[in-house]
């Protein structure tokens, strides 16, 4: 069975930080592409960033910069840096592991960004 799990949402203000980590069954991640997703209120569910198995990343054009994806292999976790938060990244944030030609889903982290 395979699970991903998310954490570290939560409440910040505008210009902090947070970070993310996402833990994925250790039979499937050193083979996935992990990806992180968010879904802001009334929104579709939209991609910030990926890291392959080989660490190549990449970011939606509103984050870069500002979010840092990285992978801990040993531990089986992708993690997520979010820095100078703004209150448009107020969204549940997604981690979906894709390997094999099949999507695993976290059930999502809530971050939301005060002004």
């Amino acid at each position: 069975q395979v699970q991903v799990v998310e954490s570290g949402g939560g409440l910040v203000q505008a210009g902090g930080s947070l970070r993310l980590s996402c833990a994925a069954s250790r039979n499937i991640f050193s083979f996935a592409t992990i990806g992180w997703h968010r879904q802001a209120p009334g929104k579709q569910r939209d991609l910030v960033a990926t890291i392959s198995s080989g660490g190549n990343t990449n970011y939606v054009d509103s984050v870069k910069g500002r979010f840092t994806i990285s992978r801990d292999n040993a531990k089986n976790t992708v993690y997520l840096q979010m820095n100078s938060l703004k209150p448009d990244d107020t969204a549940v944030y997604y981690c979906n592991a894709a390997v094999f030609g099949v999507n695993y889903w976290g059930k999502g982290t809530l971050v939301t960004v005060s002004s």
